[in-house]
C-alpha cells in the first residue's frame, strides 16, 4: 500500500527539516509532500536541499502567498490520486501531532475497515498538553458544537490529524468543498458521513507547538462557526453522483 502525508507549511523553517527526518524514518514507508505556501524565512529552500537525500519519497508543491489550509490540501488530494496513493494523511508541520502515530492511523484504516481514521484528542477524555484553558475550552466546545449542529458522531471534528483512504476521496466531491481555514477538516468529515463513509477515531495527544507561530486567527473561528450552521442544509452528492448528473 502506498501512503502519503501532506503537511502545509507557511514559515515552518524551525520544524522543517526535523520533521522530514521523522517522517522518513518510520518503518512504515511514508512518502511526504509539503504544500509551502511562499515562507518567507526560506522553508521551501530547506525542503529542495532535503529533496537531494529523498528525492524519491519527499515532493514540494510551492504556491504563491497564503492560499488557506483548506485549498492546500485539496491541492494535496489531487496530487495523491493522480500518482495512486492508497492512503493519504493530513498532518501539521510543527510536531503537536506526533509522527509516530501516523502508524496508528494506517493500522485503524486497514485494520478496521475505516475510510477515514481521525486522530482525536476527545476520544478518550481530554488529551491536550500546554494548551491555555481559554484555547482548550473553545476546541472542546466547538467540537460539542459541530456535534449538536450536524449530529454526525465524531468527538473531534476540528482535528487536523487524519487519514483518508483513496476510496474516501474519489467518493468526495472536492471540487465541491466550500470552507478554506479550519472549518475544512470539520466539512470533509460530515461530507465523509453523510456519504455513508466508515469513520473511526484513535486516541493521540496533541501538544502544543514549541517552535514557530501559531497560524490560528480569529477569521477561521469564523468561517467555521457559521459554515457549520449552513451543513445541514446543503446537499451533499459523491463525486461518481455529481458526474452521473
Amino acid at each position: 500500500m502506498r501512503k502519503l502525508v501532506i503537511i502545509p507549511t507557511y514559515n515552518e523553517i524551525a520544524n522543517i527539516s526535523p520533521m522530514i527526518d521523522k517522517v522518513m524514518s518510520l518503518s512504515g514507508a511514508f512518502d511526504l509532500l509539503i504544500i509551502d505556501d511562499g515562507s518567507p524565512d526560506g522553508t521551501a529552500d530547506v525542503v529542495r536541499r532535503r529533496q537531494q537525500e529523498f528525492g524519491e519519497r519527499l515532493f514540494m508543491i510551492e504556491r504563491r502567498g497564503k492560499l488557506g489550509l483548506g485549498t492546500a490540501y485539496l491541492t494535496g488530494f489531487r496530487w495523491a490520486l493522480e500518482r495512486g496513493y492508497d492512503y493519504v494523511f493530513e498532518m501539521d508541520c510543527d510536531f503537536s501531532h506526533n509522527p509516530d502515530d501516523l502508524e496508528r492511523l494506517y493500522a485503524s484504516a486497514v485494520g478496521e475497515g475505516n475510510d477515514v481514521v481521525v486522530g482525536s484528542r476527545y476520544v478518550c477524555g481530554v488529551n491536550v498538553v500546554n494548551w491555555p484553558m481559554s484555547r482548550l475550552l473553545m476546541s472542546y466546545f466547538a467540537s460539542m458544537y459541530v456535534r449538536l449542529v450536524t449530529r454526525m458522531p465524531v468527538r473531534d471534528a476540528t482535528a487536523g490529524f487524519v487519514c483518508y483512504s483513496r476510496r474516501a476521496l474519489e467518493r468526495i466531491d472536492l471540487d465541491a468543498v466550500q470552507m478554506k481555514g479550519y472549518g475544512f477538516q470539520i466539512e470533509m468529515k460530515y461530507t465523509a458521513w453523510r456519504l455513508g463513509l466508515k469513520i473511526g477515531e484513535v486516541s493521540i495527544v496533541f501538544t502544543e507547538r514549541r517552535e514557530g507561530a501559531s497560524k490560528m486567527s480569529g477569521g477561521i473561528f469564523g468561517e467555521a462557526f457559521f459554515g457549520v450552521l449552513r451543513l445541514p442544509f446543503r446537499k451533499i452528492r459523491g463525486r461518481n453522483e455529481v458526474s452521473r448528473m
